[in-house]
């Protein structure tokens, strides 16, 4: 307990009463990049809105295909790229993220064992990439940057304001190449990752926000299958006491205590059963020895089909396939049983167990031990995998109190408000997460033996994160240092080596040579600094030289005289002496040179291939700007022609406010830009699409203009009189009830509405000899423009206040009397206070020494001075 409270990163959980807003500005989201999906979820603390919040994409669905395209120079994302998936399967790239930092080897192994048709090449570091059908190769990180960077356009539609701080969830299979792959293709997109948080992490969190612990502390197993991977982890839930402002408060913690996982198990697995299985069903159909699968675009059809009958099948006993023209133009029909569908599925559902079996064991703990098992992710819909759960647990009912697509990118935007400098937070939660591998310390160089004293487990599995650490070593000469995975746990999917980066320490060497030509045989140590980020990623950050020396130096006699003052050690005749020696430690350091050594598919992109990347991606930020901006003229210039065709066809009061050849000649317009639109428009560029509006617009806007004013023109002249006659009523009120108002303002008041009343029957009358179809004699919006000046002026008197009334004054004549009494009176009262103090003075004078309580609270003679 007291390390949960002494490691404990207090997590600050909103709380809509008790948050302080920030600018509108201020806004973080979280990214929970999926196999298959992605969710984005925004912090946005604005008047009026919910602080937290699942952006939805441009469908207004809350999650979105996990796809990048590029299909005839375009790049589309998610729900654009997956709607040209079957008809071009080629060029829709999915899986991107479980791609990352992987050996082409395996990235082309597994493309084909689930029908991903791509043009894979490898790239210079042994890793994967991709060729787009311009002929362009793209790595696998400027892939995932593209899903990224429509992950966070998402966020920005959200807020209404670019958000750029965001915290991406990694599962916690992840190793180190990939959490590096990631936050480089975050990069990539413009997003500044403020922290990967591993997805069971995020479930914990958004689990126990609104829960207290202080009763009572529980365990939590979440149990999650996505698309592609299986995991369980063990979390433990607690409280402890601290101070706060001079009280004590309980604060809730949570401590991952284990997690395993089967990371090949997921939807997916199912579905490729289902996909094989009806691929046979047609295959036989067929005949000839046809088989489907060497054909994308009907493996791409089928996988989609099949996704929909797997979700049917989860809520019916039995579904129904149909695709039509699966391969060449013949129609495929099939049903089948959710028994069917479990019996090609058996040997999955025992193996879905596996991690909660594990995380069991290893963590000593028994199925009664456990407070909850909460499922989260898609797959655990699959009503066989909830009754093998339910048998294993013995239990009835399975916990489901989060949403099982949005508890983890909920959880993971209440990090990201606890990690932005922008919002500020108040009630909290302890989160401790560990490292869910185990890395060890390996060092090599000349002449280097082995100290067995040296704890060659740098991080051990489950070590709480972020922490930094360092080893010391005794050596001479420059040397090698690597950093391996555990040999005692399962590497990484894909990865082929336990070694995962190196690093060549240099200048040990010149530094033992400078110590010895100073004669010093102290004994020289390398310290070398590590540090395990909240991201989960290990690095070496720095090394240096260090020696501690004993050597007589020269102390002045002053510094001599105080340690002797304070120590009792020294004599007098030795303070006399005005240098005395003396022995004294010294520790020298010297910065060694760190540089990364690491090589293969593993690690990131270099300086030069990431600018190089990261041009290619701006250079497609800046087409896609295009392509929207000319998508919405296209738009724009298609809406107006259907509108005004329509308006033509359909609007009898557009005969009346034009002319037949007026509108003919319109129409034979509509028509040719309508042609243009549907043949050569459709690679025209969008300057074109503007400047055919803008001729469209010529010809049709004076049309609707005058369509408008035929109603809206008499309706204004008719509120004119309506207030004209008011205004009448308002001019005899201020007569009776304000006869303060200055009769010059009124009367220019009665005199201006008389000039509008004039100028209105006078364009009234002109417009009645104007033709509908001509330039109007006048508008309604100079109606509207006088009627409001003059409300402007009628207002302007309304304020003005009524005058206070005066004070009339005397006449002298009138006065003189009263000015006589009033001196008589004050003269009176004069002879009466100086009796008084003659009085008192002959008192004191007396030498009076007790004076009653009155006299000597009283002071006339104090106050009559203030």
């Amino acid at each position: 307990m007291a390390q949960l409270r002494t490691w404990g990163i207090l997590l600050a959980v909103l709380v809509a009463a008790a948050v302080a807003v920030p600018p509108a500005t201020a806004a973080v989201a979280s990214i929970d990049l999926g196999s298959e999906w992605l969710k984005v979820a925004a912090v946005h603390l604005a008047p009026g809105r919910v602080p937290i919040a699942v952006a939805i994409n441009e469908m207004s669905k809350r999650k979105s295909p996990a796809l990048a395209a590029l299909a005839d120079g375009n790049r589309l994302a998610g729900e654009e790229a997956a709607g040209i998936t079957a008809r071009h399967p080629s060029k829709v790239f999915a899986r991107a993220r479980d791609l990352l930092a992987k050996p082409f080897s395996y990235v082309q192994s597994f493309a084909e064992s689930h029908f991903l048709p791509y043009d894979l090449v490898p790239d210079a570091r042994g890793a994967a990439a991709v060729r787009g059908d311009d002929g362009q190769v793209y790595s696998v990180e400027e892939i995932v940057a593209m899903v990224l960077h429509y992950a966070a356009g998402l966020a920005d539609a959200h807020v209404g304001a670019p958000v750029r701080d965001a915290v991406v969830t990694v599962p916690p299979y992840f190793g180190q190449a990939e959490r590096r792959a990631l936050t480089q293709a975050a990069q990539l997109a413009g997003i500044n990752v403020l922290a990967l948080i591993n997805e069971h992490a995020g479930a914990a969190l958004q689990y126990g926000i609104d829960k207290d612990f202080s009763n009572a502390s529980r365990h939590v197993i979440f149990y999650d299958m996505g698309a592609g991977s299986t995991y369980a982890a063990l979390v433990y839930y607690s409280s402890y006491n601290a101070k706060e402002y001079g009280k004590t408060v309980s604060v809730n913690q949570f401590q991952v205590k284990d997690v395993r996982w089967n990371s090949k198990l997921g939807g997916v697995e199912m579905e490729m059963r289902l996909v094989n299985y009806f691929a046979d069903q047609f295959n036989k159909q067929l005949g000839n020895g046809v088989d489907i699968r060497q054909s994308p675009k009907a493996m791409a059809k089928l996988k989609k089909q099949v996704k929909r009958t797997k979700e049917i099948l989860s809520a019916n006993t039995a579904a129904p396939i149909s695709v039509e023209s699966l391969y060449n133009d013949v129609d495929f029909r099939s049903t089948i049983t959710r028994e069917k569908f479990e019996e090609l599925c058996e040997d999955l559902w025992e193996q879905a167990l596996t991690p909660v079996k594990e995380v069991l064991a290893h963590s000593d703990m028994k199925i009664d031990d456990i407070y909850a098992v909460e499922l989260i992710g898609g797959a655990t819909r699959v009503p066989k995998l909830q009754a093998k759960l339910q048998e294993f647990l013995g239990r009835r009912e399975l916990d489901k109190h989060l949403d099982a697509d949005e508890a983890i990118v909920l959880g993971a935007s209440l990090h990201a408000a606890n990690l932005s400098d922008g919002i500020k937070l108040n009630r909290k939660l302890g989160m401790i997460d560990g490292s869910t591998y185990a890395f060890m310390l390996e060092i090599d160089g000349p002449d280097y033996v082995r100290d067995e004293s040296i704890d060659q487990i740098l991080v051990p599995r489950m070590k709480k994160m972020p922490i930094k650490m360092f080893r010391s070593i005794r050596h001479t000469k420059d040397f090698d240092v690597s950093l391996n995975y555990n040999k005692a746990y399962e590497l990484p999917p894909g990865i082929p080596s336990h070694k995962f980066a190196e690093y060549s320490i240099s200048g040990l060497t010149d530094a033992t040579e400078k110590y010895l030509s100073r004669n010093l045989s102290a004994p020289i140590k390398a310290n070398i600094h590590f540090s395990l980020s909240r991201s989960g990623i290990v690095s070496l950050d720095r090394a240096e030289a260090v020696t501690e020396i004993t050597e007589w130096v020269d102390v002045p006699k002053k510094i001599l005289t105080l340690e002797s003052n304070n120590t009792n050690q020294n004599s007098s005749s030795e303070a006399g002496a005005a240098n005395e020696k003396v022995l004294k430690k010294r520790t020298f350091r010297v910065p060694l040179k760190v540089v990364e050594k690491t090589t293969g598919a593993g690690t990131i992109l270099s300086k030069e291939l990431y600018s190089e990347a990261k041009n290619r991606l701006e250079a497609l930020d800046k087409k896609d700007a295009e392509r929207r901006k000319t998508a919405e003229l296209k738009n724009n210039l298609e809406s107006y022609i259907y509108s005004m065709k329509e308006k033509l066809e359909e609007s009898t009061d557009i005969l009346t406010v034009s002319t037949k050849q007026e509108r003919q000649s319109f129409a034979e317009k509509l028509n040719e830009v309508q042609d243009w639109l549907y043949m050569d428009g459709e690679d025209a560029q969008a300057n074109e699409f503007k400047e055919r509006l803008d001729q469209l617009k010529a010809i049709g806007d004076p049309i609707l203009f005058r369509l408008s004013e035929l109603k809206a023109r008499p309706a204004a002249c008719e509120n004119a009189r309506l207030y004209l006659s008011e205004l009448q009523k308002i001019v005899k009120n201020w007569e009776t009830n304000k006869p303060w108002l200055p009769k010059k303002r009124v009367d220019e008041v009665v005199s201006e509405a008389e000039k509008v009343k004039g100028w209105l029957e006078e364009k009234e009358a002109l417009q009645k000899s104007t033709p509908a179809h001509s330039q109007p004699a006048f508008t309604s919006e100079e109606v509207v423009d006088k009627i409001l000046d003059l409300q402007d002026k009628v207002a302007s008197i309304n304020r003005i206040p009524k005058p206070k009334p005066k004070i009339e004054k005397k006449s002298a004549k009138e006065e003189e009397p009263a000015n006589k009494e009033k001196t008589a009176s004050s003269e009176s009262a004069s002879s009466e206070t100086e009796s008084t103090g003659t009085s008192q003075e002959s008192k004191a004078t007396e030498g009076d020494q007790s004076a009653s309580p009155e006299n000597s609270d009283s002071e006339p003679q104090s106050h009559d001075e203030l």
